[in-house]
């Protein structure tokens, strides 16, 4: 996927409708490519997802890898920025400690990663965030962005 391609895809995210629960989207955990998932009031989808680490988890693989995810980030961070201006940081930490009450799409969030960048484009009412996680050492490493009302991104 290019930047061009990986700039679509938030694009999308931030104009679409959210579900109504009774639509709610329920993500496949057992592919990352392609991983997207909806709800009431938040979007998220996976931008970019490196192998998986089950075979091999030599340091220059895992190294090479995030180096990879890394630079897919920052092209997105630079084009974001030119267009919203600097992005917000939020620690996720706080969502990870309230034990599963976090709201949509931090709860999935903050099992993956500890920060997220987040912009607030004007006039829009969302939130738009990008992050890079992981869920488990041997699980491939992941470039995610997220939309979400407005009240939810700033906290």
């Amino acid at each position: 996927m290019t930047l061009k391609d990986r700039l679509a895809v938030v694009d999308a995210l931030l104009a679409r409708p959210f579900p109504e629960k009774a639509e709610r989207e329920v993500p496949s955990r057992d592919v990352w490519d392609g991983y997207r998932s909806s709800g009431p009031d938040s979007h998220l989808c996976c931008l970019a997802a490196g192998h998986d680490f089950w075979d091999d988890r030599g340091e220059e693989i895992v190294e090479a890898a995030q180096e990879e995810i890394d630079a897919a980030l920052q092209e997105l961070v630079t084009a974001l920025t030119t267009r919203w201006g600097d992005p917000g940081v939020i620690d996720l930490w706080p969502y990870w400690e309230s034990e599963g009450t976090a709201p949509a799409p931090l709860d999935e969030l903050c099992q993956l990663s500890g920060t997220m960048l987040v912009w607030w484009p004007p006039d829009a009412g969302r939130w738009v965030a990008l992050t890079v996680g992981q869920a488990d050492p041997e699980f491939p490493i992941l470039l995610l962005a997220a939309v979400g009302e407005t009240p939810r991104g700033k906290g």
